[in-house]
């Protein structure tokens, strides 16, 4: 298989995309992070003294997905016609299941911005609790699904990894 993002000479290139179709693209991903029991509380009551870790991590991790072009240097921009993102407390793990979503009408898909978006407010949550614990973990963070373009559907399989 080759490599979309490097010419014949081994150098770095972005896709030309302008002869694919338009299609109606739309992905999601999700990641994990893991915290202690006081950091977990801490984020589900809303004590921190920065602020609502979830809101302030939602809002990033938006803001994260429209700026994929501008953090990944090879990625096309694309006009998002929609982002969720959503930031669920998990008491059993003490953990918090990060989900985004997006879609948009294009020549390339958003699975680089669904990633970013997880990244991002997964590093906010991070940013606003390493007062109070120094040892979160970021973990799991994956492509759930895409759907659109010439590639097809994908669906994480769940039995394989």
């Amino acid at each position: 298989m080759q490599l979309t993002h490097i010419d014949e000479n081994g150098n770095a290139k972005m896709v030309d995309v302008t002869k694919k179709p338009e299609s109606l693209r739309r992905a999601t991903a999700e990641g994990t992070v893991r915290v202690n029991e006081q950091t977990f509380r801490m984020i589900s009551e809303g004590k921190s003294k920065k602020g609502d870790v979830l809101q302030v991590a939602q809002i990033a991790g938006i803001m994260g997905a429209k700026r994929t072009p501008d953090l990944i240097p090879l990625c096309h921009p694309v006009s998002l016609t929609g982002i969720d993102l959503k930031l669920t407390p998990e008491e059993e793990t003490l953990s918090i299941r990060i989900r985004a979503s997006a879609v948009c009408s294009g020549k390339t898909g958003v699975e680089m911005e669904v990633l970013t978006a997880v990244s991002v407010a997964a590093l906010t949550v991070s940013d606003m609790c390493k007062a109070v614990q120094k040892d979160i973990v970021i973990d799991e963070i994956h492509l759930l699904e895409k759907s659109g373009g010439e590639h097809g559907d994908y669906v994480w399989d769940t039995a394989q990894q």
